[in-house]
């Protein structure tokens, strides 16, 4: 299937970057992580190649790679690709955007699991203050 899907798409398209993730999520859910991360990995790859390296899809990349490194307790590395991803998202949607809450959201939950609960409830203060924007803005 993915063989197939290469030779339609080609190895550098986004759409196959969406394809390598979908086929990955299995994987990651099964705490396969070792088949999971090289097709998270080669579908960011492609993002950053295809669409440049602050583009808002690679933020998703960079956000689903973080959360595996997460899972296996790869904290250091799972830390970088979140920060990395929500400079990018604050970059492209401005830090007032839902797409910006759920980043903030991702990396509390990474900072509360490593203790560093004060610096996780400022990230989750700041979801929620754009989620009731977001509320108020469209009742």
């Amino acid at each position: 299937m993915l063989a197939i899907r290469e030779k339609v798409l080609g190895r550098d398209s986004p759409q196959l970057a969406a394809s390598l993730n979908e086929l990955a999520v299995p994987y990651h859910g099964q705490g396969r992580y070792p088949e999971a991360e090289p097709l998270h990995q080669r579908a960011l790859a492609i993002r950053e190649k295809a669409l440049g390296p602050d583009h808002a899809d690679v933020a998703q990349g960079l956000n689903v790679l973080a959360m595996l490194h997460d899972a296996q307790g790869r904290f250091a590395e799972a830390e970088a690709l979140y920060q990395r991803a929500l400079a990018i998202l604050q970059q492209a949607f401005g830090a007032e955007q839902p797409n910006v809450a759920a980043g903030l959201e991702n990396y509390a939950l990474l900072l509360w699991q490593v203790g560093r609960d004060a610096e996780a409830a400022e990230m989750e203060s700041r979801a929620e203050a754009i989620r009731a924007k977001q509320i108020e803005a469209n009742p």
